[in-house]
C-alpha cells in the first residue's frame, strides 16, 4: 500500500472511531482513561527501553540538548502522563453541555450545546508525552485522534499507542479513536493535510519550521503557535526577592520549553540594585547573558544583544536582558518582539498589574508568577493539547472545552415561520 492510501485508510478508521466514541458515556470514557494511566505506569520499564532506542538514535544524529530533553521519558514524566489521564478522567465531560438557553417571543427555546469536533490530527515533534496527553483529552471530549509523531520518537510513540489502544479495546472503545501514523516520511504529513472532510482540525506541536509547513500546506483548519518568545518585566515596585525567584524559574527551570523566558525587562529605577545579584545567579546556573547598552554599563561582562536576538526563541540557557524606562516601555517592547505566548510582570502596584493584564495581548499574562506556569496541567485542565496563540476558537492552553465546538439547539412546541 502506498503512503497516500495508507494515510487515507488510517483517517477513515479514525472517522469511524469518532462516530462511535461520540456515543460513549462519560463513565465509560473515565474508566478507560484511569486504566490507561495504570497501564502506562505498569509498563514504565518497557516504555523506557523503547525510549532509549530513540535517545541513542537522536544522539547519533546530533540533535540538540533541548530536543533530546523533550524526547526523554523519565520515570517522573511517565508518572505525569498517567497523572494527567487520571485528572482528565476526573474533569466534567464537556460533550453535551448546554451552555446557554433563551426564550424567543414565539415561545421556542434556543440554546447552544457543546459537541465533539470529530477527528483531530496532531502533528508533533520529540515529546512522546504528547501521545498520551492528546489521546486523553480527545477521548474525554468525544473525539478521535490521529497521531503523527516525529521520526525521532517513533519507538516511544508506538509503545505508548499500543498500550492505549489495548486498553481502549478492552474497555469497549473503538480502536480507531486512537490512530497512529507510523510512517516517518514527510509525505505522510502532506497527505494528512489534504484530508479535508475526513479530518476536522489539525494541531501542530513543535518548532516554528514544522508549524509553518503545516499551516502553508493544510486544507484543514489549523490551531497553532509559531514561537514562544516570552518576557518577564521587573517593575520598580516589585518585591526584589520575588522578582529574582520568578525570573530564575522562568529561564532556568526548564529552558527548552515554549513558555520559558527569553528576554528579561528591568525598570531602570531599580536596575542597579536588582541586576548584580540576578546576573550572578544566572551565571552560576550556566546561563549565557546578552545585555542592552544600559545593562552592559552595569555589568560589562555581558555580551552585546543584537536586534535579531529579541526575536529569538533560544530554548536554551541563553537570555536577553534589557533595561527599560518604565512599564510602558516594557509593554512596547513586548508588542514589538513578543510572540503573544506568555508574558509576566512582577510588581506590588495593583493598578500597574491590572493595566499589564489588560494591555499585553498574549495567550496568557501573569502577575507575580513565572511564565513556566502557562500549561494546561498547571491551570487545572488535566493536560493540554498545546498552547494556541491564535485568536479564533481557542487561545492559550487547549483543554477539554477547546476540543469541542458549539451547535445551536431549538426546543419548540409546533412553531412555524410566518
Amino acid at each position: 500500500m502506498d503512503i497516500k492510501s495508507f494515510v487515507l485508510e488510517k483517517a477513515k478508521e479514525a472517522r469511524e472511531g469518532a462516530r462511535l466514541i461520540a456515543k460513549v458515556s462519560a463513565e465509560q470514557k473515565n474508566a478507560a482513561l484511569v486504566k490507561m494511566a495504570e497501564a502506562l505506569k505498569k509498563n514504565t520499564k518497557k516504555l523506557q527501553a523503547e525510549n532509549k532506542k530513540d535517545i541513542i538514535a537522536a544522539q547519533k544524529k546530533g540533535l540538540t540538548k533541548a530536543m533530546i530533553d523533550r524526547l526523554t521519558l523519565t520515570t517522573q514524566r511517565i508518572g505525569d502522563m498517567a497523572k494527567g489521564l487520571v485528572e482528565i478522567a476526573a474533569l466534567p465531560d464537556p460533550s453535551g453541555e448546554i451552555t446557554r438557553m433563551w426564550k424567543r417571543p414565539n415561545g421556542m427555546m434556543v440554546g447552544k450545546m457543546r459537541v465533539p469536533i470529530g477527528v483531530i490530527g496532531i502533528i508533533y515533534e520529540s515529546r512522546p508525552n504528547v501521545t498520551a496527553d492528546a489521546t486523553g483529552l480527545c477521548l474525554k471530549a468525544g473525539n478521535a485522534v490521529i497521531l503523527r509523531g516525529g521520526s525521532e520518537a517513533l519507538n516511544s510513540n508506538l509503545a505508548i499507542v499500543r498500550i492505549l489502544r489495548s486498553v481502549a479495546k478492552t474497555e469497549g472503545i473503538h480502536e480507531g479513536a486512537i490512530t497512529f501514523i507510523n510512517i516517518p516520511d514527510r509525505e505522510a504529513v502532506m497527505e494528512m493535510l489534504k484530508l479535508e472532510g475526513t479530518i476536522d482540525l489539525i494541531i501542530p506541536r513543535g518548532g516554528e519550521g514544522l508549524i509553518r509547513t503545516v499551516t502553508e500546506n493544510s486544507r484543514i483548519p489549523v490551531l497553532k503557535h509559531y514561537k514562544g518568545v516570552c518576557h518577564v518585566f521587573v517593575d520598580r515596585d516589585a518585591d526584589m526577592q520575588m522578582a529574582e525567584d520568578i525570573c530564575f524559574n522562568a529561564k532556568v527551570q526548564r529552558p527548552g520549553t515554549c513558555n520559558a523566558m527569553e528576554t528579561m525587562l528591568v525598570d531602570q529605577k531599580i536596575a542597579k540594585n536588582f541586576l548584580p545579584s540576578m546576573i550572578k545567579r544566572f551565571k552560576d546556573a550556566g546561563v549565557l547573558l546578552k545585555g542592552c547598552p544600559v545593562t552592559r554599563k552595569i555589568d560589562k561582562s555581558l555580551e552585546a544583544v543584537k536586534e535579531n536576538d529579541y526575536h529569538a526563541e533560544y530554548l536554551d540557557k541563553i537570555l536577553n536582558v534589557r533595561t527599560v524606562k518604565d512599564m510602558d516601555d516594557a509593554m512596547e517592547h513586548i508588542a514589538v518582539y513578543g510572540s503573544a505566548h506568555s508574558d509576566a510582570i512582577v510588581t506590588k502596584d495593583h493598578e500597574k498589574a491590572m493595566r499589564f493584564l489588560r494591555e499585553v495581548d498574549s495567550s496568557a499574562v501573569f502577575v507575580n508568577a513565572s511564565t513556566r506556569l502557562n500549561d494546561g496541567f498547571q491551570f487545572g485542565l488535566g493536560a493540554e493539547m498545546g498552547i494556541s496563540t491564535d485568536k479564533i476558537h481557542a487561545r492559550g492552553p487547549m483543554g477539554l472545552e477547546e476540543l469541542t465546538c458549539l451547535k445551536f439547539i431549538v426546543l419548540g412546541s409546533g412553531q412555524l415561520r410566518v
